[in-house]
């Protein structure tokens, strides 16, 4: 088989299987509950259990490796019920967590 030169990019149908038998094999390991919690408290200061809506977003897009809008509004149709205009975020953690037992 001859090998494709190298272009910084990974093609998908590499990709997808190697990366499915990770995931089957539970090599990647989920992020403990509470490491998300401290994530989450870090952006209430004033630890009040939620963040407002338009808060989290502008975390989530102008700060550190930004969110598409699509992973943004993903990730809102989970968290945030339509009428709601904050996130709960410990109910939002229970959520994403996976309990292994």
């Amino acid at each position: 088989v001859e090998e494709e030169e190298p272009t910084g990019y990974i093609r998908y149908e590499k990709f997808l299987p190697v990366m499915t038998q990770v995931l089957m094999e539970k090599r990647y390991r989920p992020i403990p509950e509470d490491v998300l919690l401290r994530a989450f408290e870090a952006l209430d200061p004033d630890k009040l259990g939620f963040i407002p809506k338009e808060e989290l977003i502008k975390f989530m897009t102008e700060e550190g490796e930004p969110f598409s809008q699509e992973e943004m509004e993903e990730m809102l149709s989970a968290a945030i019920g339509p009428e709601s205009t904050s996130i709960n975020y410990k109910e939002y953690i229970a959520m994403m967590v996976i309990d292994e037992n």
